[in-house]
C-alpha cells in the first residue's frame, strides 16, 4: 500500500484515529508521518509497547489514610532476592529478569493481569471438535463452586439441584 499523503513510498505506519465518535484510518510513509508530526512507534520520542506496560504497571496507587497517595514507595523497596530486580524496573523495561521475579512480584501481577485480561487464570481457546470433555470438567467446576456457596448461604433445595446436575455431567463425561 502507497503513502496516502505522497503516493511514493509504502505506508509503513497504519493508525486510526477517532474523533468525536468518527473513525479516520491513515497509511502513511515514515517520511510523511514525520512531517505531520505523527510519532513512528519505536521511533526516537515514539510511542513502544514498553511504553504501554509502564502505564499499566504503575495503575495502583494506594490511597493512604489522610487521604494522600503513595506512588512509588513499596515499587522501589519490592526486589527479586535472586537478580536484585526491582519493581521500578521491571515497569521500566517490560521483563523480568529471572523466573523468581513471578514469585517476588506476585502481589502486583495479580491486580495487572486482571486489568489487562480481565481474569487472573488462563482461558485458552478450546478446539470445538476435541474440547468437549474440557468443557464439561470447567462447568463442573463452575458448579462445584456454586453448589459450595449455595450449601454456605443454606440454599439447601437449589444445592440439591447443583449437586444432580453435576452428577449428570460426570456421567456423561465416562460414557
Amino acid at each position: 500500500m502507497l503513502c496516502q499523503e505522497c503516493g511514493k513510498r509504502p505506508a509503513t505506519l497504519h493508525y486510526t484515529k477517532i474523533i468525536n465518535g468518527e473513525k479516520t484510518e491513515f497509511h502513511l510513509c515514515e517520511v510523511c508521518a514525520q512531517e505531520k508530526g505523527e510519532q513512528m512507534p519505536g521511533a526516537e520520542g515514539g510511542f513502544s509497547i514498553h511504553h504501554l506496560l509502564s502505564g499499566l504497571l504503575n495503575f495502583d496507587s494506594h490511597p493512604q489514610a489522610g487521604g494522600q497517595e503513595q506512588t512509588g514507595v513499596k515499587q522501589e523497596t519490592l526486589r527479586c532476592p535472586t537478580c536484585g530486580l526491582t519493581y521500578s524496573q521491571f515497569s521500566k523495561i517490560g521483563r523480568f529478569g529471572c523466573s523468581d521475579c513471578y514469585q517476588a512480584f506476585r502481589e502486583r501481577l495479580g491486580p495487572l493481569f486482571r486489568r489487562v485480561h480481565g481474569h487472573t487464570a488462563h482461558r485458552g481457546k478450546v478446539p470445538q471438535r476435541t474440547g468437549g470433555q474440557l468443557k464439561i470438567q470447567r462447568e463442573i467446576e463452575r458448579l462445584k463452586s456454586e453448589l459450595n456457596q449455595r450449601v454456605a448461604n443454606e440454599e439447601f433445595e437449589e444445592a440439591a439441584r447443583l449437586r444432580d446436575r453435576i452428577r449428570a455431567l460426570r456421567e456423561k463425561l465416562e460414557s
